[in-house]
């Protein structure tokens, strides 16, 4: 018999065989789940057959000194490049988590902010900000201090976004004060 676990990025599977084995596997199963619920990044399926009761709205300044934000601007969930950057991202929610980096999605029907639903408000204040219309797809990379670091009219490799994260000397020092090099 087995059991799958379903998150967001991966499939686990589990095989039960005794009752304690049971309770393991459903602690192991608990744990991933909220794992996957409470962290900073929920990358692949975020629009695509979610459904989120609460909305909230997202404003980019109380994310200064705190994250790094990621913008993906879209015209819509069906766009090639938006599809292609999200399966480019896809495996990557660990790089996202340890860069303190914040995904948002900026779509013109429903948006979110690390998988949750912000106000259309929100999405539109994102989009006046950075003069993107609803036709136009960009990636944009805003660092904590608030500035524009990067930014894409093509899909773009999380990769060349965690490379040019780690060559920041605030990154430089996040690093050297978490201990890894």
């Amino acid at each position: 018999m087995q059991a799958r676990i379903y998150s967001s990025l991966t499939v686990r599977k589990l095989s039960l065989l005794t009752i304690p084995e049971v309770n393991n596997s459903l602690l192991i199963a608990l744990t991933l789940l909220t794992f996957t619920a409470a962290s900073p990044v929920s990358i692949a399926g975020t629009v695509q057959g979610s459904t989120h009761a609460k909305m909230s709205s997202f404003n980019l300044s109380s994310q200064k000194w705190q994250n790094r934000v990621l913008l993906v601007f879209a015209p819509s969930v069906n766009n090639h490049n938006y599809q292609q950057q999200m399966q480019l991202f896809d495996q990557h929610q660990n790089g996202f988590i340890d860069r303190d980096l914040v995904l948002v999605q900026v779509l013109p029907n429903q948006s979110y902010a690390n998988g949750q639903l912000i106000d259309d408000s929100s999405a539109a204040n994102l989009r006046n900000r950075f003069g993107v219309d609803k036709e136009n797809f960009r990636v944009i990379l805003v660092g904590k201090d608030g500035g524009v670091k990067r930014q894409d009219t093509t899909p773009v490799k999380a990769t060349a976004i965690f490379e040019q994260i780690d060559a920041m000397p605030m990154r430089q020092q996040e690093m050297q004060e978490r201990g890894r090099k």
